[in-house]
């Protein structure tokens, strides 16, 4: 970036995808034709556009210009970069931050977090840190860059590792200096409340000596974060609740010095007001103490993620073990997990087998078993054998760092509501400051008198409370990502679940998501008289050695259905039939086994199993013939293929209908196997077939007719249609671009997590709702309270310092949810069983 003046008309823009002349001019001229832009000089040897600009670089002329340079058809790298931010008081300071962050040229968007002190700024890939942090630093405000174990502080290109969650205010060590402000003050505010409260007692205020000597020391030595608070927001010409505590409380605290030096030597002491300023200040850091350490519950979720990450791994090396720390692993490394150890990285079991309790990283709640072949997630528990696992991610490309950071991104951003609450939080320190002075000259011409003007006038600026209105939101946010993330539900942004709780129409995929994507033997027909054990058994015999997923499933399907199917007969002299199937000797008999084609090759009729052949085509099913392949060819009987069911599909669809929601299939696939799903689960309407490029669209037909659709997903196909739908869910495991695109991952793929993601959001909202609420309600009842006499400085301290912490913790009262009794997961059927049972209706 170019300093000084010219800075502020000039921006150097980087440009990705150049290779030539052509390539630059085609960026100039898309540069050149956005307003506001005066000039412009593309480098496609340095991929630089220094862009000449009417005005400086503001974020709405930055998005711009991305856009005209993407229409283009190139790109402007751009890179996150969190903060962690001190001295934050309230939601004028969240704003006050924000705008000091957007003025820097090169940033995109800067969203700030109150409950997690913490900023997410999108700026171009050009822009180091330190630009940010001096803005922040000029608003008034500390700031360092969030450091990252093996990569950049604040490099939003996740390399490295995932982000270090800084330690929450108040926990740990830092729990006695930050509780001990808190412990003087109250004992110091003691002996100047006690005679108040003790007064029908006989007990008398102390002297205006002590009051001072014990009043003092609060209001410039413990309130001095007020002063200092106040001081930078009034030289940056604004405020925040650090500002009103310091003019309420500096004015409490003068009016008594004015009134013991007036009557110095007097019979009579006069009532002072040091307890008023006293108090107000010990309850404030009593209730920032308190909202700290509840603020640190919040985070427990990313915490108890990091711990999942054990520090050493048992690294296989030169034919011994050794224990390396993690960050030496390397893809390809093979490492050995004990029983009862965290499993360090992600990989593939190479030897042994045993079982895996992967709930706290997926949500998955029974052992999962594990042998050669399947794969590991990083920080799951190994529970009973030994294994030895080929690492296939390390570092920030393990699932687990993954979860860690689409947490901590969810947690960071800034959902709708809350950009309202911020519009009014920063007109809400001057309409407050002039309801104050309102006061006092309303006290003044009623004819109370100065002393009295001015305390009324303090209770108005102490008892005002921004703070409660920038927390509720966060705060609630924060603790439901965390619950979510904690039963398997990653939640990508504050908005999402904002959300979901509107959803009123919840869209399917079929293939991959209500069923498993693989064919089963959905039914086997031997012609009359003949053995529906014998059919299966022959047919399995012909298909033995072959990996083919029609074989397999045959296979699985004779093995589950008992002895009497299984496949004791020898194949010999196996061959394909190209296209059409396969053949062999079974036993000495030749058999073929395949496609209609074949059945019309060995010149058959499908006789009395033609109806039943018609109906399976008609749903979608594939069907093979069993056919004695002698001189003279003679049918067995017909077998039928389709796709199984996902286990958690049926309970998921019943959870789903018993909220009153709608649900409809989306399916490429014929109409008859779309329809047959359909059926099966219950679904209130099916679409098929729909081209993959059309799925979107019939998603905003939808959403055009004023429903709010969720879409769930998992293929390469359903990208579009996710980003299209109000809220996408994907399903871990699926197409890279599912899970990138959606708003919502279910991590292990169970469709009840759907029902789970709704409650939750639903919950948060209801959350979010009550605590503005009461943010409103202590300002809108406490107020005229104030203004009109009502409520003395003490009471309104008390008022303003638990107003944020009772807003927190009832943001924590979500954290007692529980998912619903979960109706048990269909098992995958044996389908030679179900073929069977079919076969003898």
């Amino acid at each position: 970036m170019a300093g000084g003046a010219a800075a502020m008309a000039t921006l150097d823009l980087p440009i990705e995808g150049m290779s030539c002349a052509a390539c630059a001019g085609r960026v100039e001229r898309a540069l050149q034709a956005v307003p506001g832009v005066a000039a412009v000089s593309v480098n496609p040897v340095t991929e630089r556009a220094r862009v000449g600009l009417a005005a400086p670089p503001a974020a709405p002329l930055l998005a711009a210009l991305r856009q005209a340079v993407a229409e283009a058809g190139y790109a402007v790298p751009v890179q996150r970069t969190d903060l962690a931010l001190a001295d934050l008081s309230c939601a004028a300071c969240v704003s006050r931050v924000e705008k000091a962050l957007l003025r820097v040229p090169g940033v995109l968007s800067a969203e700030v977090n109150l409950a997690t002190e913490r900023a997410a700024v999108t700026h171009l890939a050009t822009l180091s840190p330190d630009p940010l942090l001096a803005a922040v630093r000029a608003a008034g405000y500390g700031a360092e860059p969030v450091a990252r174990p093996g990569g950049d502080a604040g490099d939003g290109s996740g390399g490295g590792g995932s982000p270090v969650p800084a330690r929450p205010a108040g926990a740990g060590a830092g729990a006695v200096p930050e509780a001990l402000p808190v412990v003087l003050g109250l004992l110091l505010t003691l002996p100047l409340l006690a005679p108040m409260l003790l007064a029908p007692w006989g007990v008398h205020p102390l002297p205006g000596l002590w009051q001072w000597l014990l009043a003092t020391p609060v209001q410039f030595l413990l309130g001095a974060r007020f002063y200092r608070a106040g001081w930078r927001a009034l030289r940056a010409g604004s405020g925040n609740m650090d500002l009103l505590v310091a003019l309420g409380t500096s004015a409490a605290y003068g009016l008594s010095v004015f009134l013991w030096w007036r009557h110095a030597g007097g019979a009579h002491e006069p009532h002072y007001y040091f307890e008023s300023s006293a108090a107000v200040i010990s309850l404030v850091l009593l209730g920032k103490w308190m909202e700290r350490r509840a603020k640190c519950q919040t985070a427990a979720a990313i915490r108890a993620l990091e711990a999942l990450r054990p520090d050493t791994a048992r690294l296989r090396r030169e034919g011994r073990v050794v224990e390396v720390p993690l960050a030496q692993l390397r893809v390809g490394d093979v490492v050995e997990v004990r029983p009862g150890d965290r499993v360090p990285v992600d990989g593939e079991v190479i030897e042994g087998r045993s079982h895996a309790d992967e709930s706290l990283v997926t949500g998955e709640s029974r052992p999962v078993p594990k042998a050669p072949g399947e794969r590991v997630t990083g920080g799951s528990v190994n529970a009973e054998g030994l294994l030895a696992v080929r690492t296939t991610a390390v570092g920030a490309e393990t699932t687990l760092a993954r979860i860690v950071r689409l947490v901590e991104s969810a947690q960071a951003s800034k959902a709708p509501i809350q950009r309202q609450v911020d519009r009014v939080s920063a007109v809400f320190v001057p309409v407050v400051l002039a309801l104050a002075l309102l006061t006092a000259v309303g006290w003044l011409l009623a004819g109370a008198g100065a002393e009295a003007a001015t305390i009324h006038a303090v209770t108005v600026l102490v008892i005002a409370c921004p703070c409660a209105l920038g927390l509720a939101t966060p705060t609630a946010l924060l603790v439901g990502t965390g619950l979510a993330a904690r039963h398997g539900i990653l939640v990508r942004d504050a908005e999402a679940l904002e959300t979901a709780h509107r959803v009123t129409t919840v869209v399917f995929d079929k293939t991959g998501t209500l069923t498993l994507g693989r064919p089963a033997l959905v039914g086997a027909w031997p012609v009359p008289g003949a053995d529906v054990a014998a059919l299966l058994r022959d047919a399995a015999a012909l298909q033995a050695g072959s990996t083919h997923p029609l074989a397999r499933a045959v296979l699985e399907a004779a093995a589950a259905a008992g002895p009497a199917a299984a496949p004791a007969p020898v194949l010999r002299e196996g061959r394909a039939l190209p296209g059409r199937g396969v053949a062999g000797a079974v036993d000495g008999r030749p058999l073929a086994l395949g496609s209609s084609r074949l059945l019309q090759e060995r010149g058959l009729a499908a006789g009395p199993l033609a109806a039943r052949a018609q109906a399976l085509e008609d749903e979608g099913r594939s069907v093979s013939w069993l056919i004695d392949d002698g001189p003279v060819p003679a049918l067995r009987g017909l077998l039928a293929f389709g796709d199984t069911l996902a286990p958690s599909a049926r309970p998921a669809l019943a959870r789903l209908r018993a909220r009153g929601l709608r649900t409809v299939l989306l399916s490429g696939d014929n109409a008859g196997s779309a329809r047959a799903v359909a059926e099966a689960l219950g679904l209130d309407e099916v679409q098929a077939p729909v081209l993959p490029a059309d799925k979107a669209a019939r998603v905003q037909a939808l959403r055009e007719r004023g429903e709010v659709v969720a879409f769930v997903g998992d293929g390469i196909n359903d990208g579009p249609a996710l980003a299209a739908a109000s809220v996408g869910f994907a399903i871990a495991g699926g197409a890279d671009v599912a899970t990138e695109t959606a708003a919502i991952t279910l991590m292990h793929g169970d469709l009840r997590r759907v029902a789970d993601a709704l409650d939750i959001s639903r919950r948060t909202h209801a959350k979010i709702r009550q605590g503005l609420f009461w943010a409103f309600f202590y300002n809108v009842a406490g107020l005229p309270l104030a203004a009109f006499g009502v409520l003395g400085p003490v009471v309104a301290g008390a008022a303003m310092a638990f107003s944020s912490v009772s807003v927190v913790l009832n943001a924590l009262s979500l954290r007692r949810w529980r998912p619903a009794p979960q109706e048990p997961a269909d098992e995958v059927p044996a389908a030679a069983a179900g073929a069977l049972r079919e076969a003898s209706r």
